[in-house]
């Protein structure tokens, strides 16, 4: 969420105009993110979010919007795209592809406890659920084919012995990802990077998921091992959380519990969690686009989580 494209007041009010949002009383760029263009809109009817897609395209964003209007309707709080008098929920602002959805009350909790890890292992499964009837496709943008083409881009700029985890744990996911086991993991619309601060709370109460835009058609048990390895751990080492894993495990399986094939395979895909991020911050990090308001995330942190994970595979 930082601020590649500058957008101005004038062309603001315009937009809020279209949507029939009322008038602008301020426009605030957000920070934090590295993938899109966001701001916090506010008009005389209430508090919104403005996104210019920077690297998604016309071709691919229904998929996000429509998915999370979906879940909206279904009664799962996440934000619900605005549409203009046409019904377009896909807008265009400074000619990037664009989308204003609603304010989610709260703030993200940073330092989250037990009873926060099972509010988000409950709500996820509900998504999960209520995602099944959502008849739009389009794959994980970030998932195993993306992982193969990246790592090649990101190797020369690390060390020997980051290269060699690098390769090896790949290759391992590429293993696992051609047995049996894998094919029979439960699929849908998973949200795939459900951390910390793309979930409010107010107190102990949920109030919303949002950022969906790296949604995609991939295995419940990723979006599962995504959570877990950024709200159930310790974050300046990496380790693992046991305590707070269980409260989050338990939640979840309360409303859908794990098949056969998930309970085998949450070791691997607790790894393939923390390469995915892994790559991605090495890919941001190392060969960064120019944006104002822009911090790279620290890479060595998922490889820290990387190698906690080999070290002691997480089980039920």
């Amino acid at each position: 969420m930082a601020v590649f494209t500058e957008v101005s007041n004038t062309e603001a009010q315009d937009l809020l105009r279209r949507l029939q949002l009322g008038e602008l009383v301020e426009l605030r760029g957000i920070e934090g993110g590295i993938e899109n263009t966001n701001y916090f809109l506010t008009s005389d009817q209430g508090q919104f979010v403005l996104t210019l897609f920077e690297r998604l395209t016309a071709e691919q964003l229904p998929f996000y919007l429509h998915l999370m209007k979906h879940l909206a309707h279904g009664g799962v709080p996440v934000p619900d795209p605005r549409a203009d008098k046409d019904g377009d929920i896909l807008l265009s602002v400074c000619g990037k592809p664009a989308a204003v959805v609603n304010k989610l009350r709260g703030k993200s909790q940073l330092a989250p406890q037990g009873v926060h890890c099972a509010a988000v292992g409950t709500m996820l499964a509900r998504m999960h659920l209520a995602g099944r009837d959502f008849e739009r496709h389009q794959p994980n943008l970030r998932g195993l084919p993306w992982w193969n083409e990246t790592v090649p881009v990101v190797l020369p700029h690390i060390g020997e012995s980051q290269a060699a985890l690098l390769r090896s744990e790949l290759a391992y996911q590429n293993h696992v990802a051609a047995g049996s086991a894998y094919a029979a993991l439960p699929s849908g619309p998973v949200h795939a990077d459900l951390f910390r601060d793309n979930v409010m709370f107010e107190g102990e109460e949920l109030t919303g998921f949002f950022d969906f835009y790296f949604a995609g058609v991939d295995t419940w048990l990723f979006d599962l091992a995504v959570c877990l390895n950024d709200w159930c751990i310790d974050l300046p080492t990496g380790r693992h959380d046991a305590e707070r894993a269980a409260r989050m495990l338990d939640a979840y399986q309360a409303v859908r519990p794990l098949t056969a094939a998930e309970r085998e395979l949450l070791p691997a895909m607790a790894r393939a969690g923390a390469l995915r991020f892994w790559i991605s911050r090495l890919w941001d990090f190392h060969l960064p686009r120019e944006a104002a308001m822009l911090t790279p995330h620290d890479p060595t942190h998922f490889e820290r989580v990387l190698q906690d994970r080999i070290a002691r595979p997480l089980h039920l």
